[in-house]
């Protein structure tokens, strides 16, 4: 009997499908890997209940994108990688021409921003340069964190995060607990995370949080007071990770002077902002997209232990239940941070 490749398809917005297609045959420079793993992310989650993220519009597309697994075949010409190589997906693509990508800002290319079929299916081909091999005392599993852990990297270099300084997190969803762990690994001495649920808080605190404050049911006034008493003062660098109008509101106002605002989370298209807190104040409000160069970094810290991510992993699903898995990953259910769909 022929292999199947399941693929787990959005037809339209809110109609999951699993389709079995082809097995795809790898080009020149490319590799086919029997996917492992695949974490859902918030965008997933977007896609299927909204049809779109921002002006990302998408319909009849593979989801996924956090990706592991091992190479089952591979171009003519591809040499770094091997049948058997265990590894770990970057997803995106780039012209390798343009401005942006001569520049080394790579996420930015128009063509990287163009929406295409995921890997959240059996057997998916990807560019041989754009598939990292996984240390071996990393697992598959772990290796579908390398993503998000990626995000979060790009994150902390856009807010200079370096020991000493003082970081708030706006946000103790998967994104935002991700920042944190990196954010220590890169020497933060005191975090504080913002959440309305006090389950994620409890996590926070768990996986290396200095201090946590529950925003459900508090005024704006009493949660900056709150952080500023926990802290000593305003915190330095903010990482806002929840998309929420309020939040981006508070780390606008609640951040030192001359400090900076990463704005990591996506939720309505627009949103009103304090501007004089950001002109008068003079403070760094910068964006962040998907991340350039930053894979390396997130498995060399996994290698050494300096990452603990087991508690990230809340739930796992096979892939014939992934509708199953995208309703947990939305509301949070049981306690949900990363739903990871198994693949095999």
């Amino acid at each position: 009997m022929a292999a199947k490749n399941l693929n787990v398809v959005l037809k339209q917005k809110g109609q999951l499908v699993l389709e079995d297609r082809p097995i795809p045959t790898p080009g020149p420079d490319e590799v086919l890997v029997r996917i492992h793993s695949v974490g859902i992310c918030g965008s997933d989650v977007h896609f299927w209940k909204n049809g779109r993220v921002a002006h990302f519009v998408v319909e009849n597309i593979v989801l996924g994108h956090e990706a592991s697994g091992t190479v089952v075949g591979v171009g003519s010409r591809v040499h770094t990688l091997k049948t058997g190589d265990r590894v770990c997906l970057e997803p995106g693509g780039a012209c390798h021409l343009c401005e942006f990508c001569k520049g080394g800002h790579y996420n930015l290319c128009p063509q990287g921003a163009q929406q295409v079929d995921g890997s959240m299916c059996h057997y998916y081909v990807h560019p041989a340069s754009l598939c990292f091999k996984l240390p071996d005392n990393v697992t598959l599993e772990q290796g579908a964190l390398v993503e998000p852990l990626a995000v979060a990297v790009h994150t902390c270099r856009r807010a200079s995060v370096s020991p000493g300084k003082t970081i708030l997190i706006t946000g103790s969803g998967a994104i935002g607990l991700c920042n944190l762990l990196i954010a220590r690994a890169f020497g933060a001495t005191k975090i504080i995370m913002t959440d309305i649920c006090p389950g994620r808080l409890e996590l926070a605190k768990k996986l290396g949080a200095t201090h946590q404050v529950c925003v459900r049911d508090k005024s704006e006034e009493l949660v900056s007071e709150e952080i500023k008493c926990l802290l000593g003062g305003c915190p330095d660098i903010t990482l806002e990770c929840s998309g929420a109008q309020s939040c981006i509101q508070l780390s606008l106002k609640v951040t030192k002077s001359g400090g900076t605002v990463v704005l990591v989370g996506l939720g309505s298209p627009e949103v009103t902002l304090p501007m004089p807190e950001v002109v008068n104040r003079e403070l760094e409000v910068r964006g962040v997209f998907r991340y350039t160069d930053c894979y390396p970094t997130v498995l060399g810290l996994l290698s050494c232990g300096a990452l603990d991510v087991g508690p990230l992993m809340t739930h796992r699903f096979g892939i014939q239940d992934a509708e199953e898995a995208f309703r947990v990953s939305q509301g949070g259910l049981e306690g949900a941070v990363k739903v990871l769909v198994g693949c095999e």
